[in-house]
């Protein structure tokens, strides 16, 4: 997607060659005509993929998987990262580590959200090496749920994301796709015609 290539290159900082800081329009502060140009594109890619539900994982996927659920005229799901007081009942978890933090959280669904027959696309900020992917696929599998697809904003394939989710089956599509990242140096893989 042309308009979030052109926006990670004017605003976003390659701190290191896995690092890329998008805090001035996805993360911190939200460009919402980009999150909506987002939404639009997830919805034209999966959108004759029967999707009943969209989910992402808090906190950074919640604006472009709330366009993207806008677009597509169905719910939305947020998968938690922090216990809660109030969300403790028939629920369903598995760990995961987080690349960027180097730390592992229990990711959790609320099973009275999903249903055995809903059809699931999750949305993600980044995609590295596919573990929250992965575990946001485990809780919807564990609820009964088919998973039509993952949509990402900005997928750093030079790690083994991708892969680790093709191999699972699932469509994977990602808006920037990041070849290279260095200090100061972001460079993508030119998109498909």
């Amino acid at each position: 997607m042309k308009e979030l290539e052109e926006k990670i290159l004017k605003e976003g900082h390659a701190l290191s060659e896995n690092i890329l800081k998008v805090d001035s329009f996805i993360n911190h502060q939200v460009d919402p005509v980009l999150m909506q140009q987002i939404g639009d594109a997830f919805a034209g890619h999966f959108g004759n993929k029967g999707i009943t539900k969209v989910v992402t994982i808090e906190s950074s996927g919640i604006a472009p998987a709330l366009m993207t659920a806008i677009s597509l005229n169905v719910p939305m799901i947020i998968l938690k990262k922090q216990p809660s007081k109030v969300l403790n009942d028939n629920l369903l978890q598995t760990v995961v580590t987080s690349f960027t933090k180097g730390t592992s959280y229990e990711l959790t669904l609320s099973h009275q959200f999903i249903e055995e027959n809903d059809n699931v696309l999750i949305i993600d900020d980044f995609l590295a090496n596919g573990e929250a992917a992965s575990g946001a696929i485990r809780l919807l599998s564990e609820a009964g749920a088919s998973i039509a697809g993952v949509g990402i904003l900005i997928e750093k394939s030079f790690q083994p994301g991708r892969d680790k989710l093709i191999a699972q089956g699932v469509d994977v599509y990602s808006l920037a796709r990041v070849s290279r990242l260095a200090k100061g140096v972001i460079e993508f893989i030119p998109e498909e015609c």
